[in-house]
């Protein structure tokens, strides 16, 4: 990721939690079992599949705000780290010079300073859950857009259990990730491929008894060589055309099937602590 793409992610994701969650009722969610002093520790994915295929884009911390509520100044601090799945991200890169990838994760830790139990007023994080859960999913959106992912919705809701025992509240999204340039062809010439690929996110937002911790990724339905296939003159398929101008890691990236990206982000999303 250039540092201006980085940029512009950080300022997202800074605008969407402020946009959500710099109210009193937002404070009252991102923390609870005493005050934390220096950095916020960085979410932790678990999971090995972390180390094998995946590429760390940026890790950023910074305070979300700062606000005084009655006599106490509270101040919210998250700390992300953002991924991408380097075969799909350098394949399309080497193949169409395109910025972005619709293969990606994100995790984040939020802290709250002080912690919710000295909160004037006794707030109490349950009943606020669903102002911090829409500043997280405004987030995402934010995030997903960042990476390539547009016309980005919410089609399901839900719950699921994460590897620590925690409930997370659960939103599957739909999208598309647009990615176009010139594919030279095996008989020396060039096409202008312009198409779409239908995504498919999910996020997960919970609280594990500190912190709240929000994690989610996104990917193809289809093999994106599927996308390529269709931006083709009749008489040659994406198969042709990838195995005769492509290296074989390429070619089998941009032919993954959507499953191994399903696995992939299921595997991550619950492992995050």
């Amino acid at each position: 990721m250039t540092d201006e793409r980085a940029e512009r992610t950080d300022g997202v994701t800074r605008r969407r939690f402020l946009a959500g969650g710099a109210s009193a009722a937002a404070v009252g969610l991102a923390g609870c079992l005493g005050t934390r002093d220096g950095p916020v520790p960085a979410p932790t994915v678990t999971s090995d599949r972390i180390d094998d295929g995946w590429r760390l884009l940026e890790e950023s911390e910074s305070t979300v705000f700062e606000e005084a509520f009655g006599p106490v100044t509270v101040r919210a601090i998250e700390h992300t780290r953002a991924y991408e799945y380097v075969s799909v991200a350098d394949a399309l890169s080497g193949t169409f010079d395109a910025g972005g990838s619709p293969v990606v994760f994100f995790s984040t830790r939020i802290d709250l300073r002080p912690a919710i139990d000295t909160l004037p007023g006794g707030v109490g994080r349950d009943r606020l859950m669903g102002e911090v859960e829409t500043a997280a999913l405004d987030a995402f959106r934010g995030q997903l857009r960042s990476s390539g992912i547009e016309g980005i919705e919410v089609v399901e809701e839900g719950t699921t259990t994460v590897e620590t025992g925690h409930t997370a509240t659960a939103w599957r999204l739909t999208g598309e990730f647009a990615f176009e340039g010139e594919l030279p062809l095996p008989d020396g010439s060039t096409t202008t491929i312009d198409e779409t690929a239908e995504i498919e996110a999910r996020l997960g937002v919970w609280h594990d008894g500190t912190d709240v911790l929000v994690a989610g990724g996104a990917y193809p339905t289809e093999p994106l060589s599927d996308a390529i296939d269709e931006a083709l003159p009749d008489a040659i398929d994406a198969e042709t055309v990838l195995d005769a101008t492509t290296d074989e890691e390429t070619a089998a990236a941009l032919s993954t099937e959507p499953e191994t990206f399903d696995e992939e982000i299921d595997a991550l999303l619950v492992s995050v602590e």
